[in-house]
């Protein structure tokens, strides 16, 4: 007789949204190398539990799955420097811009001018490789994941995304202490986690940014600089010095090129929130996965920001982090997967996708008691007023 079963496959497909919506937060390149190490017990031809691999998508998979159940645009984050490369490869693929379109009647061009500056003089990076890949895997374009998508699906692929770039705070520490640190140098922070340099730390962090910004001025499809700010659970006091100055050249960044920017704060609100008083927020902030508090939330809104919530909003100890979400106006409120990490209840601990958004839109709309439509509506033309439209992207 088999034993209970715990899965730890793909999530079942929600119920299509009624208006279409956006992923504002996802690691597109993550998403197969992830799926590629879960295995599920299923049922053999006997009935017993035997460990199976979950299926792994490609790239063009995970996009047209969101797009069947009402997720038809997302904001892809590469934030190290082989997924910078990735998302550069992957959104050059796309439709240049020009109108922007929209999913409905009333999600149009955002208001004001948000659209994608003007390109700098810097060449486009090339040699992208898919983080967290094995090495045969490594240098591989983001139609080479699965099944090899056509010219036209790749492109249709790229018109549904926009792109986010930066180095995470993590990744700052590491590339500040390079390929091969002395064992003292290497500092262990609250989360007990021993750093492990790669070889993309080799090159130092100042270059690691610059490259940021090459990709950032000379591909349109990038929108925001992100995602960049602190995080003292993975760092001891002196990454977190290197994680400051790292998030202070974003920022600069992200105003020199009038790019949203997209923070990460993990039991850093304090340490964020003064850096960004002290050098000035670029204009489109958005604090995405917000874990902070309804005070927090309230002084966030005040200041213009946005604040992106993911699966977490919806587990059930978190009551706190919903007390935030109702301090906050709707037209600041933002959602994403962060997929393939934070997966929405009741599926929390399986890997996540964008296809996944509907449990955490239909979450927002239970706890503001708004209906579906209303939130879907202004989710899409808060993202659109964040990064402007998102060319190619089906009307």
């Amino acid at each position: 007789m088999a034993g209970r079963r715990r899965e730890r496959g793909w999530p079942a497909d929600p119920d299509p949204l009624p208006v279409p919506v956006v992923d504002n937060h996802t690691h597109l390149d993550a998403i197969g190398p992830f799926a590629a190490q879960v295995t599920d017990r299923v049922p053999d031809d006997a009935g017993e539990l035997v460990e199976r691999p979950i299926p792994v998508p490609s790239v063009e998979d995970v996009v047209a799955r969101a797009a069947a159940v009402g997720v038809d645009r997302m904001v892809q984050v590469g934030c190290d420097l082989d997924a910078v490369r990735w998302t550069d490869a992957l959104l050059s693929a796309g439709p240049a811009d020009g109108d922007a379109t929209s999913a409905d009647g009333d999600v149009g061009s955002a208001d004001g001018d948000v659209s994608r500056p003007e390109r700098g003089s810097e060449g486009r990076i090339s040699s992208p490789s898919a983080r967290g890949a094995s090495p045969s895997a490594r240098g591989a374009s983001p139609s080479a994941r699965g099944a090899s998508p056509s010219a036209v699906g790749i492109r249709t692929v790229a018109a549904a995304v926009l792109g986010a770039v930066a180095i995470h705070p993590n990744e700052s520490v590491l590339h500040a202490l390079g390929l091969r640190p002395a064992p003292g140098d290497l500092e262990v922070g609250p989360d007990g986690l021993t750093p492990e340099p790669e070889a993309r730390h080799a090159v130092g962090l100042d270059d690691a940014i610059a490259e940021v910004a090459a990709v950032a001025r000379a591909n349109e499809r990038v929108r925001a600089i992100g995602e960049t700010g602190m995080d003292l659970f993975r760092t001891g006091p002196r990454g977190a010095k290197v994680q400051r100055e790292a998030f202070r050249a974003h920022v600069a960044l992200a105003k020199e090129l009038g790019l949203a920017m997209q923070i990460h704060d993990r039991d850093a609100h304090a340490q964020v929130l003064d850096v960004l008083a002290r050098d000035g927020a670029p204009e489109r902030t958005v604090f995405h996965c917000y874990s902070g508090d309804a005070e927090m939330a309230r002084f966030c809104a005040a200041q213009g920001w946005y604040l992106s919530f993911a699966g977490p909003v919806g587990f059930r100890a978190n009551d706190e982090l919903r007390a935030a979400l109702r301090a906050v106006p709707l037209d600041q409120v933002l959602v994403e997967t962060d997929a393939p990490y934070l997966t929405p209840h009741p599926y929390r601990g399986r890997p996540n996708a964008p296809y996944l958004v509907p449990y955490t839109v239909r979450t927002v709309a239970e706890v503001l008691g708004r209906s579906l439509e209303d939130v879907c509506r202004a989710v899409s033309r808060n993202a659109e007023q964040v990064y402007g439209g998102w060319p190619g992207a089906p009307a």
